[in-house]
């Protein structure tokens, strides 16, 4: 296990997105030198206040990290857990790394769930794009009910601002009944997304699956064995591909940095990145 005493110094602002929302951001930032820099992108639902102890842990073996609260989540700004294109936050990723990039540093992007779609998105993009590339339980198919499935896209053209239920329950993140307790009990999380988030993302996934490919950057992907949300299945595209390694859990959950020995999860990534850079 890495293990750095020294104390991360964390930090938190807002910024203004390139048409006009107001986006938080939180950072976490070594004490001693970096070794490299991250932005961090989190899921359908929470927001970047949920990563303390994932920042916290990085930051303690030298990675500087950023953590947005996506548009319409947390305490960004915006219609909540709206878009009205995917390309939108693509926009907030390609200016956030903007900003982080004259740090001078390695860079590295981290997404999980559907922040993990959208950070596969972003490399597939042709953007801008960072050294390597982390993604946890990468959203590129979903486990939902069968109807939502249907009804997203069809609704997400007539009716975008309708709000659907995410149904994302505490007991799916983690083995951890505390992590589900927390996540249901938290103010910031949605337990709702609109119809046209919901048909975005749907295109997001099918559009970065067959484009693959253009990801060309060294990746890392882990995944829960017992991923309900987003089952193992949906990063299995990634298996075999060059410089690419992905790691299954056997017995957690949505949420690997949430369970138990989810801060071990984080070591191995930082050993990974090391290895990368």
């Amino acid at each position: 296990m890495i293990d750095d005493p020294s104390q991360p110094v964390f930090h938190i602002d807002q910024g203004v997105t390139r048409d006009g929302v107001i986006q938080v951001r939180r950072r976490w930032s070594p004490s001693g030198d970096a070794v490299a820099s991250m932005l961090l992108l989190h899921g359908l639902g929470e927001h970047g206040g949920r990563y303390e102890h994932v920042g916290q842990r990085f930051a303690s073996a030298g990675v500087d990290v950023v953590a947005i609260d996506l548009r319409g989540f947390g305490l960004s700004g915006g219609r909540r857990a709206h878009v009205d294109s995917f390309e939108r936050y693509l926009d907030d990723v390609e200016d956030q790394l903007a900003q982080i990039r004259p740090l001078g540093h390695r860079m590295v992007l981290l997404g999980h769930s559907m922040g993990g779609l959208i950070a596969a998105r972003y490399a597939a993009s042709g953007r801008p794009m960072t050294d390597l590339l982390v993604l946890s339980g990468p959203a590129l198919e979903a486990d939902i009910p069968r109807w939502q499935e249907i009804a997203a896209p069809i609704m997400g053209r007539v009716a975008p601002r309708m709000k659907i239920p995410t149904e994302i329950s505490g007991d799916l993140l983690s083995t951890d009944p505390a992590v589900g307790q927390a996540y249901e009990a938290d103010p910031l999380v949605s337990t709702h997304a609109t119809a046209g988030l919901g048909r975005a993302m749907f295109e997001a996934m099918s559009w970065t699956s067959e484009n693959l490919k253009r990801i060309v950057v060294p990746t890392y992907v882990v995944h829960g064995g017992d991923d309900r949300l987003v089952p193992p299945s949906a990063s299995e595209i990634f298996e075999g591909r060059p410089e690419t390694e992905r790691t299954v859990y056997d017995g957690m959950r949505h949420e690997v940095f949430n369970e138990p020995t989810g801060l071990d999860v984080v070591d191995q990534i930082v050993e990974w990145i090391i290895a990368n850079l």
